[in-house]
């Protein structure tokens, strides 16, 4: 599944680094850090994640005026190409936004992706010596800036080579989510790991059920059903979001399920072939009112849309919003979940935030 973050992410943007291997792994975190979210913390709060390009800022100041909403925030600023190499993308790794997030009380659990390929990927984690090294590199992300766990977003491998390819990554990250789940949890930290839904094949890397076992989060990404490089349509459906949660519920234990919605959409040319462009809510709805383009709720899915008309091409761009999210999450209580999370602050209908607390409300979740 491919993520609007992927679009930066192909500029190649190189990273520093980090020279805080297994010496630094025991470090204790700063005092005033707000330490892993307790169940009983967690219930009527959510996750987001904090993107490395854009308004930083402006997502950063989005976080601390939601702190009463939020029980983690994940920084997308690691990211690994190889079992010793994780990397912090230039400029991204910000101290004072940790402490400004601790001092929140906000869980800092940052995000590390992978560029690896199923095949390489394969072969790290089917080595037990370079998987204790890849772990040990993990632990000194940890270490470094005082965080609260780690959150592993290796998508790559799940959308790269064949079957069998995909079949030898699943049995070996189960192997490294539960070596690096437990040496996080001895250090008293949290284990979160974010997949794919079944979609286009992305499943076949993740062993649902042993990895629910394993980490004390699984986050699902619940966007992307239509995807820049397919067909114009939704980014989530109420259908779609009832079929992860009857299959995640049925493999992790309700408690530890949490389903990100997207702040979001896709730009498309229908029938041109041609990669889609993100936009956020913000930019979404900033172009809709520029071209003058109806606004359109799709009940069905769940999401709005509106078409227009630029260069003699025609433009259908699907997002989603503050009416959209309220539509679906009735879904979440359904299934008897209740960790939401969000792809992305700053992304979001700032209406958003009212829909998540009038859920919490219906349910009697407070903070």
């Amino acid at each position: 599944m491919e993520r609007a973050r992927w679009t930066p992410k192909r500029g190649r943007v190189g990273g520093v680094l980090l020279a805080v291997w297994v010496l630094l792994a025991g470090v204790v975190p700063p005092s005033g850090a707000a330490g892993a979210a307790r169940p009983a913390e967690r219930a009527g709060r959510g996750s987001a994640w904090l993107p490395f390009w854009g308004d930083v800022e402006g997502a950063y100041r989005d976080a601390l005026a939601h702190a009463d909403q939020l029980h983690t925030v994940s920084p997308f600023w690691y990211e690994t190409t190889g079992e010793r190499a994780v990397t912090g993308r230039p400029g991204a790794v910000r101290p004072e936004v940790v402490a400004g997030l601790h001092r929140a009380r906000i869980a800092v659990v940052p995000t590390v992706t992978e560029t690896l390929d199923a095949a390489a990927m394969g072969e790290l984690l089917h080595d037990p010596v370079r998987r204790r090294a890849h772990v040990d590199a993990l632990l000194g992300v940890v270490a470094s800036q005082g965080y609260d766990g780690i959150d592993l977003d290796y998508e790559t491998m799940a959308v790269t080579g064949d079957a069998a390819a995909r079949a030898r990554v699943r049995g070996g990250y189960v192997t490294l989510v539960g070596e690096l789940c437990a040496r996080l949890h001895r250090r008293g930290r949290t284990c979160v790991v974010t997949v794919m839904p079944r979609i286009r094949g992305a499943g076949a890397a993740f062993a649902y059920r042993r990895l629910g076992a394993l980490a004390d989060t699984v986050r699902y990404m619940g966007y992307d059903l239509h995807w820049s490089l397919g067909e114009p349509g939704p980014l989530s459906s109420k259908d779609w979001y009832a079929r992860i949660l009857r299959d995640a519920t049925a493999e992790v234990p309700r408690d530890r399920i949490e389903l990100a919605f997207p702040g979001y959409g896709w730009d498309w040319v229908p029938g041109s072939g041609r990669r889609a462009t993100h936009v956020t809510w913000h930019e979404a709805e900033a172009l809709r009112r520029r071209v003058g383009a109806r606004y359109a709720f799709d009940p069905v899915s769940g999401t709005p849309h509106f078409r227009y008309a630029r260069g003699g091409e025609r433009h259908e761009v699907w997002y989603q919003d503050a009416r959209g999210v309220r539509a679906q999450l009735p879904l979440l209580a359904a299934y008897g979940v209740r960790g939401r999370g969000l792809w992305a602050l700053g992304f979001e209908d700032p209406g958003v935030w009212a829909a998540f607390r009038g859920e919490q409300a219906e349910r009697g979740l407070g903070r």
